[in-house]
């Protein structure tokens, strides 16, 4: 990629692993774009040979950078973010495949909103043209982050702002990446973008989702739904995020119902034969409060918010973990 009147002020992070059978693709759908980024960077993330990429499946322009150790999403993406040049970041999964105006819309939304410095995509099921994979990251109150939308039919798509963006397709302005430390490499993957997108809310910084930047994502392309990885990570990060994040008074209001529910799941998941696998992600993250805990402290200190605004943009009704119902509000309805 080079600076032309096409491009684009912004690079993008794509962190491959086992993903021999969607890069290309994917790719391809970034030379297709009718607006350029100035760069995209690839890292091969420590695949097990066989299933990494090389030079050779690397187009025109785009930089491979290889890892022979895997660095989770979290570390990649930080490895990536370190070597950009530019004033925003694309994060895009390599199993996500972005329509021809991805980046157009990008443009468009950071000149319409100069303020925002985070952006989600829509996110469609591959495959399927009316099926949603997710508009944006809810946050319920039960502390269970889940995304919008997702297996659901596409109805109208509204813009508007959520409480985090999904990271398999997301913009970020690389100053504000680096002012909230990039994602924590604690978590390895699964749940990292919501703690940055908590924490970024937490520091003022809202995102607003956008309707017509739009992706096509396969969806758990490494590990799988239910792979114990998924399971594990999912788990024990989830209780990370809360730890970390919730604030003051609303810590304590949340608190019972989200160790009920952490409970509920754990023997619901004994349908599934991980009952003893999810018990090892909760000791885990147990016995890992005590650096938790010290993030937590700084990332209090430091809070803009009020934990009333933080509530407002959470979901309180039960059902919506089971329907996936949306949280879109007006951009410039910042509560309270």
């Amino acid at each position: 990629m080079s600076d032309t009147a096409d491009t684009v002020d912004i690079t993008v992070l794509i962190v491959a692993y086992k993903s021999v059978g969607t890069l290309t693709a994917c790719l391809a759908a970034l030379q297709a774009q009718t607006r350029a980024p100035r760069e995209v960077l690839v890292l091969e993330n420590g695949s097990p040979e066989g299933q990494r990429v090389g030079p050779a499946d690397m187009p025109s322009g785009v930089r491979l950078i290889e890892s022979e150790k895997n660095l989770g999403f979290a570390g990649g993406n930080n490895l990536l973010a370190r070597a950009a040049g530019s004033t925003w970041l694309a994060l895009l999964n390599p199993d996500a495949y972005a329509h021809p105006d991805w980046i157009e819309q990008f443009e468009a939304a950071r000149r319409k909103y100069p303020e925002i410095a985070l952006f989600g995509s829509t996110q469609f099921a591959a495959g399927k043209t009316d099926v949603l994979d997710g508009t944006g990251d809810c946050y319920h109150a039960l502390g269970l982050a889940y995304r919008s939308g997702y297996g659901r039919r596409a109805g109208p798509l509204a813009e508007g702002e959520v409480f985090a963006a999904c990271g398999a397709a997301m913009f970020i302005r690389r100053d504000v990446f680096e002012a909230l430390g990039g994602f924590d490499e604690r978590f390895f993957c699964y749940n990292e973008d919501v703690d940055l997108g908590y924490r970024a809310r937490l520091n003022g910084l809202p995102t607003v989702q956008l309707a017509a930047a739009i992706v096509d994502h396969v969806g758990y392309g490494s590990s799988g739904r239910r792979s114990e990885i998924a399971t594990y990570y999912g788990v024990r990060n989830r209780l990370w995020v809360f730890l970390k994040n919730t604030p003051g008074w609303l810590f304590w209001l949340l608190l019972p119902g989200h160790v009920a529910v952490t409970f509920a799941l754990w023997l619901s998941s004994f349908r599934f034969g991980q009952g003893a696998l999810f018990a090892r992600a909760i000791r885990d993250a147990v016995s890992g409060r005590a650096d938790i805990l010290a993030s937590r402290r700084e990332i209090q200190a430091n809070r803009r918010v009020s934990p009333m605004r933080v509530a407002r943009m959470m979901n309180w009704n039960p059902a919506d973990l089971f329907t996936r119902r949306a949280k879109v509000r007006p951009i410039d309805d910042q509560g309270a």
